[in-house]
């Protein structure tokens, strides 16, 4: 699979061969020519698993400064290649400048949360779509309408994290009744560690989903740990938590939601560890890691782009819609809400 998204070209398609036709950038695979791309079209080059690139279109896009990205086939950032000069000092410094500033903080912070409402909301409303109403629903959908309100009056960073901690008090009081099959319950969001199957596969998912974002954010030159609505720690990828507000609904649970009550999960597939912690055995992580996988191949409408885009690079789209907005080149930072 191949796409071009704002002037970065991923490929995914494994064993194609990438060299360089003049000033064009040919894609082969097994002696058939798949496509061909003018290098004036490009920005850069995002490469997913066995991607062989020649010698000669490297050091073209070196000397043409096109940035060439690695990752591997799950997604996991691997390297970068850059020319002499690179922006991502430049996209760093406005990073690191955007930090410092209050206004600006506050405006990141709430646009990840606007993206968490909004998805969460649409979680809640297909639920009660599906099943009909019940009171913890109601009351989440409440509160994600009046976080939502209240988002755009929020003074500080702090009142932002109060209103997204209020709303998913209250997601995560209903989110059992999202549970079809009998053989789950959940009676509340807990970790560190899980205790219960439920809060383990949360937390499982959710960490995928964290590397996807720490990988689309490095592929694009930012700092993960530079983050704007969690808290700086060392050693915490704290823009990644940000970025992961957006999908943690409307890709995580629903993923979550969908193993459980389509069965593809059982009791079976965790175990109980010594101080009450319940992880997921190693069949289990492997049938979350293929369900994952799958649904990364999946296409969604993007709002920004007329054809559907691979799911596995929604957060590349939203790390480069980050990086333009840093860097003066978008007026607005647009979170993602899907459909």
């Amino acid at each position: 699979m191949t796409t071009e998204l704002l002037n970065t070209l991923y490929i995914q398609t494994q064993g194609v061969y990438l060299r360089l036709e003049s000033d064009t950038l040919r894609i082969q695979h097994e002696d058939v020519t798949l496509r061909h791309v003018p290098l004036h079209h490009l920005g850069g080059l995002a490469l997913f698993g066995n991607v062989l690139v020649s010698p000669f279109l490297l050091h073209r896009c070196a000397e043409d400064g096109l940035e060439v990205t690695w990752f591997s086939e799950s997604g996991r950032f691997q390297g970068r290649l850059a020319g002499p000069v690179s922006g991502n000092v430049l996209l760093r410094r406005a990073q690191y400048r955007a930090l410092e500033n209050p206004s600006t903080c506050l405006y990141l912070a709430a646009r990840f949360v606007e993206g968490k409402l909004k998805n969460a909301r649409l979680v809640l409303q297909r639920a009660v779509r599906e099943r009909g109403e019940t009171e913890a629903l109601n009351q989440a959908l409440f509160e994600h309408e009046a976080a939502l309100r209240q988002l755009a009056q929020a003074r500080t960073v702090d009142e932002v994290r109060g209103l997204e901690g209020q709303a998913a008090s209250a997601y995560f009081a209903a989110f059992g009744d999202l549970l079809l099959s009998g053989e789950f319950r959940f009676e509340g969001r807990n970790k560190r560690p899980p205790r219960d199957p439920v809060n383990a596969l949360l937390g499982f998912v959710y960490a995928l989903l964290t590397t996807q974002c720490t990988a689309a954010l490095e592929g694009v030159g930012l700092d993960p740990q530079v983050g704007f609505l969690h808290a700086l720690r060392p050693g915490r990828n704290a823009l990644a938590l940000d970025l992961l507000e957006e999908f943690r609904a409307w890709w995580a649970d629903r993923l979550v939601l969908s193993l459980l009550n389509r069965k593809q999960l059982s009791p079976q597939h965790f175990e109980e560890r010594r101080g009450g912690a319940v992880l997921l055995n190693e069949e289990g992580r492997k049938a979350v890691i293929v369900a994952f996988q799958g649904r990364r191949q999946e296409t969604v409408q993007h709002p920004f782009f007329k054809e559907p885009v691979p799911i596995g690079l929604l957060p590349h789209i939203q790390a480069r819609l980050l990086a333009r907005y840093l860097r003066g080149d978008l007026p607005e930072y647009p979170p993602f809400v899907g459909r």
